[in-house]
């Protein structure tokens, strides 16, 4: 930071010229690439590689600008590329601004607030070609962007290492989760419907106002849940108790499970709750619930979703067969041994999916690191061109 710091008193102590983005850049629409033939050149969108094909529309460094959908995915590319209509391309005047530096300077401007549109968000290339950009000289730029890369490489080794330990903590799972049908004695073996009582979501009509304002019981719908078995809770609604048909709540130590829709997504009710029509609601039947530790059937959902996306009937929309689903047999090992099974996924479990602690809040720090010197390192002084 010293040497940036130099390089601004030497070279900008008076602040620092900023220029519309369209003086610095030439913003250029994507096109269709359905008609080019399948190679190694990769096609973006908002989204990101959609694609590969044989032929690129540009080959020089440039910031890739969402025009529709993801607005806050920019990208900088330095390779040969081809655009779709979903994301423009620019053509960056290398003589005022690094094509990196511009990158960074455009990620910190949070392009989705700009947003044109009231449906899908849009951007467009007026509103663009506004945005002020600060042009330091090129020495600054060129500190900024090795402070900026080094948290960005860091966090992206931090990536490859915490998706690497979830590939191995989705093996062990799976290895610890497998047990032998026949001649095991100390596995029994259950019907979902012998071990679960079962039911269906629902949603609340959306026309009962009462039902919807001031609610307190979480309602869940697809958006809330993840593929590591959690639940956003940010992000719940909630209903009132008179929208509950006929009082039932689905119980605290319960699962939802996905059967249509994002098949297989599930997580562990904690508290009394619903969720809509989409879910499957599985409740550990009373007689049994001193033989089964809750936490090992939490892990064991995986092995059950993976289950239900192979096993759907499709009939204008997939949903899982639920005559082979209350069929489906479960295992039911001795509580010693589900305990133990508990113990050893907890440990993984924190290791890659708590954001408390583990890689996870490693990850986490070093984002908030990057963002908080991005932000810092690209707010500057403006020079007083009348002087």
């Amino acid at each position: 930071m010293s040497k940036l710091q130099e390089l601004i008193r030497e070279l900008c102590p008076n602040g620092v010229v900023y220029k519309k983005l369209g003086d610095i850049a030439i913003i250029k629409n994507g096109r269709d690439y359905k008609h080019l033939g399948r190679g190694n050149i990769p096609v973006y969108g908002s989204g990101g590689i959609m694609s590969y094909v044989d032929a690129y529309v540009y080959e020089k460094p440039t910031v890739l600008i969402p025009r529709k959908g993801s607005l806050g995915n920019v990208f900088y590319v330095d390779t040969p590329f081809w655009n779709v209509d979903t994301i423009f391309y620019t053509i960056i005047d290398t003589s005022n601004v690094l094509p990196k530096f511009l990158y960074y300077v455009l990620l910190k401007e949070q392009l989705e607030k700009l947003n044109t549109a009231g449906g899908v968000p849009s951007l467009t290339q007026t509103v663009l070609n506004k945005i002020l950009i600060p042009v330091p000289p090129p020495e600054v730029q060129e500190e900024i962007v090795k402070i900026l890369d080094h948290f960005t490489d860091l966090a992206a080794e931090l990536q490859v290492e915490l998706q690497a330990r979830k590939e191995q903590y989705e093996y062990y799972r799976n290895k610890l989760l497998t047990f032998a049908k026949i001649g095991a004695q100390s596995v029994t073996w259950m019907r979902m419907c012998d071990l679960f009582d079962m039911r269906n979501g629902y949603t609340p009509s959306k026309t009962n106002v009462e039902y919807w304002e001031n609610g307190t019981v979480p309602w869940f719908r697809m958006e809330d849940i993840r593929q590591n078995g959690r639940i956003l809770s940010d992000s719940i609604q909630h209903i009132t108790s008179s929208a509950v048909k006929g009082g039932r709540l689905f119980p605290a130590n319960s699962f939802i499970i996905a059967t249509t829709a994002t098949i297989g997504e599930h997580a562990l009710i904690i508290a009394d709750s619903l969720a809509n029509q989409r879910f499957t609601n599985l409740q550990v039947r009373k007689s049994l619930i001193d033989k089964v530790n809750i936490k090992f059937l939490y892990y064991y959902m995986y092995i059950v979703g993976a289950w239900c996306k192979n096993n759907t009937n499709v009939s204008g929309f997939a949903s899982v067969d639920m005559k082979k689903f209350k069929k489906l047999l479960i295992p039911i090992p001795s509580i010693s041994k589900q305990q133990r099974i508990v113990a050893i996924l907890d440990k993984f479990e924190v290791l890659v999916n708590d954001l408390s602690q583990g890689l996870p809040a490693e990850v986490a720090a070093v984002q908030e690191q990057y963002e908080y010197y991005r932000n810092k390192l690209l707010s500057f002084s403006r020079a007083d061109m009348s002087a």
